[in-house]
């Protein structure tokens, strides 16, 4: 979101010594320029200060917080909303929260930078806002807009650290980083964070964590153990998923192979050594790693099932590839990426009005699916 065209919808005015609002409203001090929202089609030279509302001052002040939080007056601008607002924080997190779950993203990152501008030491703002980051790059990514989702997953990075230095540590800090390094195929760095988290909790009794508290802890022990005996802490493991991930496959592959000599029996080895394959078009090589990966403990997926039907689909195997994607779909009944394999299935096999449906169902799911609204527009076209 571009701060200097969201500041553009602000204008400062200065008020006149003996300006005030109703009784009870909050004290203006008119030696400081104030922050106003403009009305709809108004210019500042049409300004009307009898016109002007507590609304206005208010959510130009949000805006500030928002876009403009090293503003020089940005200590006495956080007093107004406080004196004006004493439950915001709690109000703005919880509508912030509300618009994330919703989808509604560009709203929730307006209130959530209001937030962290409004409070910049509260730390719990910050995670939140990590939470928020990571959300919005997983629904970019599940709708195919890669780059937006790597965006927002560096976004994502940086609150995350900033929340896991914070003093005192916050141990949900750690346990929340810990998934996202994981996604990150970062599971050193995720195996660093869960070990602290158990540290962080080690001493506090069970009734005082709550059912979920000891969740979290025997969720983050078994991540622990799982990334241990896999050995998936090792550094060709790392680098391999760094080097495909760039396009640099081959490199990534050798890599993989390297891991693969010592741990041959790690199913998500295998599985990146079939998506380095599958993204070099070498489909043969690829269904048969992806094969391996699904008789070895924990690969079983649909992420697996799911690139293993690309393999068929691509070689010619409608029946299998037909085969492997209701498999998947009986797995993760909403995974767009399936159902978008079962319209492309449906193309092969000369079915446009079936591939229509599928593309349909995807948008239901993810209105946001730009590969599913391009399909149906070609489908429309025929």
């Amino acid at each position: 979101m571009d701060s200097i065209s969201q500041l553009d919808s602000i204008y400062f005015i200065n008020l006149p010594e003996d300006f005030k609002f109703s009784d009870g409203a909050f004290h203006l001090d008119p030696t400081i320029p104030l922050p106003v929202q403009k009305k709809d089609g108004e210019a500042p030279g049409n300004f009307d200060m009898k016109s002007l509302s507590e609304e206005q001052i208010l959510a130009g002040l949000l805006t500030i917080m928002a876009y403009d939080p090293k503003n020089e007056h940005i200590l006495y601008y956080r007093s107004i909303l406080n004196k004006a607002k004493p439950n915001l924080k709690k109000e703005l997190g919880e509508a912030a929260i509300l618009k994330a779950k919703n989808e509604d993203f560009e709203l929730a990152e307006e209130i959530f930078r209001a937030l962290r501008g409004f409070d910049p030491e509260d730390m719990v703002i910050c995670l939140n806002m990590a939470l928020f980051f990571d959300q919005r790059a997983d629904s970019y990514r599940r709708s195919g807009l890669h780059d937006d989702a790597d965006a927002y997953d560096d976004s994502a990075k940086n609150y995350y650290e900033e929340a896991l230095a914070a003093e005192p540590a916050l141990p949900d800090a750690f346990f929340n980083a810990g998934f996202f390094y994981l996604k990150q195929r970062d599971y050193a760095k995720a195996k660093d964070v869960f070990e602290t988290y158990l540290a962080l909790t080690c001493d506090v009794k069970d009734e005082e964590l709550g059912e979920n508290g000891i969740y979290k802890k025997n969720r983050a022990q078994e991540i622990l153990n799982n990334i241990t005996n896999r050995n998936m802490d090792d550094d060709h493991f790392k680098a391999a998923y760094d080097l495909i991930n760039r396009g640099q496959e081959e490199k990534g592959l050798e890599e993989i192979r390297k891991f693969i000599e010592r741990n041959p029996n790690v199913w998500n080895a295998w599985f990146m050594l079939g998506w380095g394959m599958r993204k070099l078009a070498r489909y043969e090589e690829a269904r048969l790693a992806f094969e391996k990966a699904l008789t070895l403990e924990g690969g079983e997926t649909s992420d697996t099932y799911n690139e293993l039907s690309i393999c068929l689909l691509e070689s010619g195997d409608l029946k299998g590839a037909k085969k492997i994607l209701e498999k998947a779909l009986v797995k993760d009944s909403e995974n767009t990426k399936i159902i978008s394999n079962l319209g492309y299935l449906a193309l092969k096999e000369g079915n446009p009005s079936l591939a229509a449906g599928y593309f349909q169902t995807v948008l239901e799911i993810d209105p946001n699916d730009k590969i599913a609204a391009m399909e149906l527009v070609k489908l429309e076209g025929i």
